[in-house]
């Protein structure tokens, strides 16, 4: 394994040894935050994923939150869930030393080996379609994975890198991240999202397979064809060409 890298310049963190959950803890200081800022806590009580979903967190693994102050428009800001991920990835290609069995999941997910390996949650806050502060939240399952009893029919089953014969603590993994999430950034906020989203592709789970995607009202199943300029998934179904801006996804 690769020895931990400097933190990234520019970056505060922010230790919690325990906290209902970094992202609420996240919401209630950022009007203090002097930058971008990590809060990760050794124990959460309360954590949640995506459609407030509850997100185990047993001790040991990880969770983090990362605060920025964005200036793009919500559209654009909305467009880190795909800068997480990537980073993420180098994150767990660099501290295994291997690259295969790792795959993106759209929207927000990392696999190892088609199971569900860490997860990312977004929110923002502003007024006058201005965005003042974006949470990325940031969970992964390093020591064990949740129970599988209340799984959705169809959903990816989780999985943990203990499983897979690596043993990390936070403490290693947190630094790998914050380096990798910061060279991302510089890219996105350099390049735009065009270098983002031809990455994230070359690591896309199912590509060019067929999937469902389901939303609140509607199920769609289609080839995944790619993630369109806005971030979109795309499908190619029986009825066209579809672009779908937020669904769970089940294989």
């Amino acid at each position: 394994m690769s020895n931990a890298p400097d933190w990234p310049e520019g970056y505060d963190l922010i230790r919690l040894d325990e906290v209902d959950s970094t992202m609420a803890e996240a919401r209630r200081r950022a009007a203090d935050l002097s930058g971008p800022t990590w809060f990760v806590a050794r124990m959460q009580t309360a954590a949640h994923g995506r459609r407030g979903r509850a997100w185990v967190n047993p001790a040991g693994n990880f969770a983090g939150t990362l605060v920025l102050r964005p200036s793009e428009p919500p559209d654009v800001v909305a467009l880190r869930s795909f800068v997480a991920a990537l980073a993420l990835h180098d994150a767990f290609v660099n501290l295994t030393g291997r690259s295969s069995g790792f795959a993106l999941k759209w929207p927000n997910d990392v696999l190892l080996n088609g199971a569900k390996l860490a997860g990312i949650l977004l929110e923002s806050h502003g007024q006058g379609g201005r965005t003042d502060m974006l949470a990325i939240g940031i969970g992964v399952n390093l020591v064990e994975a949740p129970a599988t009893s209340g799984l959705e029919e169809g959903a990816v089953a989780p999985t943990s890198l203990s499983e897979a014969g690596v043993f990390l603590s936070p403490e290693e993994f947190l630094p790998n991240l914050a380096t990798a999430y910061a060279l991302w950034e510089s890219r996105f906020a350099t390049f735009g999202f065009a270098p983002i989203r031809e990455a994230w592709l070359a690591r896309a789970a199912r590509l060019g397979e067929v999937i469902t995607a389901r939303t609140g009202r509607d199920s769609h199943s289609g080839s995944f064809e790619t993630v369109d300029e806005q971030g979109n998934l795309v499908l190619k179904t029986a009825q066209g060409r579809r672009a779908i801006p937020a669904a769970d996804i089940y294989f």
